[in-house]
Parts: structure tokens; sequence; C-alpha cells
């Protein structure tokens, strides 16, 4: 599965495929979850990322290496599956399966967003079940400052999960886990979901709009 990242990243270094319309000079990606850290690591590593919107993602990598020009540069944070719940259902509680990257030796396992110039907005379900994602864009954005950057803004969303859809999308408190690929509990709260829904995708268009707009 490493190989699956150096493949994603090496052919984006090579340039986008025709299939993919680029009408400016930079380039916007949005993740969400797991998509976050492949979405980060392009804008630490490739040129021409310049807006990145994270939906609920870590910010240090997971589950498989960082690898890049045929190098694994960064390893993935350890999983501690004690800490794995099941309630009713066998529906699993992951929420703290993860070493904190923060406290790794080194910030081995953080992706490298020092190097990256794009613009980053951070979109945080602060009921997440998932990820730790309140915390993570908090703590990134610190290490972000302590480098002299301020390319970043985070929006909170109280009540909210780790789903954070477009508009009018139903409701599903419960999803795949995306490492276990087992039912999880995503967390939410149904008016704070539909509140999100309803503010965040507008943010989102505004800020790809503003960087990457370029008539």
């Amino acid at each position: 599965m490493g190989f699956q990242n150096d493949l994603v990243v090496k052919r984006f270094a090579e340039g986008f495929p025709p299939i993919y319309q680029v009408k400016g000079p930079g380039v916007g990606l949005l993740g969400y979850s797991k998509a976050v850290g492949l979405s980060l690591a392009m804008a630490a590593f490739l040129k021409n990322i310049t807006a990145v919107a994270s939906l609920n993602g870590h910010v240090a990598i997971t589950a498989i290496p960082l690898c890049y020009k045929d190098k694994t540069t960064h390893p993935p944070l350890p999983i501690d599956e004690q800490q794995v719940k099941v309630i009713d259902f066998n529906i699993l509680n992951c929420s703290d399966i993860l070493t904190d990257p923060f406290q790794a030796p080194g910030n081995q396992n953080l992706i490298p967003l020092q190097k990256a110039e794009a613009q980053l907005l951070f979109i945080v379900g602060q009921d997440d079940h998932i990820v730790e994602s309140e915390y993570h864009a908090t703590e990134v954005c610190k290490y972000l400052q302590a480098h002299g950057k301020e390319n970043f803004q985070i929006l909170y969303y109280p009540g909210t999960g780790h789903c954070i859809d477009p508009p009018f999308f139903p409701l599903y408190p419960i999803g795949n886990h995306p490492i276990f690929h087992k039912r999880a509990v995503l967390g939410v709260q149904l008016r704070a979901y539909s509140k999100a829904q309803v503010h965040a995708w507008p943010q989102i268009q505004a800020f790809f709009n503003r960087y990457l707009n370029y008539n």
C-alpha cells in the first residue's frame, strides 16, 4: 500500500493528466478524512498547489507510509488496537486509536506543512469520533505559526461529526471506518450537522474562488 501513495504523488508531480480541467496556474485540492493526508502531502512536496481545504482529516501520516521519489519520507502513526471499543450491534468507537503525532520524536509522523506555500483551510467537526480533527487543526496551526507561517484558517463546527456533506445530504452517524473497514461511530448531532452543511460548503467555495480565481 506504500506503493499506492508513492504512485499517486509521483503521478501528480509529473503533471496533471488531461482528464483534469486545470484552468489557472495554481491547483486547489479538497480532501476529506484519509484523503486529507494526501492533499496536504501534495501541498508540502509539489509545486503549484495554491489552496487546500481539509475536511476532518489527520495532519499526520496514517495507516500507510508516505513515499515520494522512491523514498519513504514519513512513517505512519502507530495504531493502538487495544483502544478500539465495541458498542451495540458490533459498531466500533475508534476515537482513541492513534497516538499523538505532536508528541512523537522529531515530529516524524507529521506532514511537513511548513514547506507548503498553499493557503490552508481546516474544517473541523467538534464531535468527530474518527479523527481528533479539532486537536489536529489547532495544533498544526500553532506549529505553522512557530515556523513563521500565516497561510491557514480554521472553521469549527460544534456538535458536528466526521462527515460534513454538502447541503441537504442525509445524516448518517454510523459509517465505514477508513482503516478497519467496519461500521464505526462517526459522531454528530442532527441540528448541528444541518447547520454545518449549509455554512461550510459556501465557505469552501468562497475559499477556492478567492485563491484560484485568476480572472
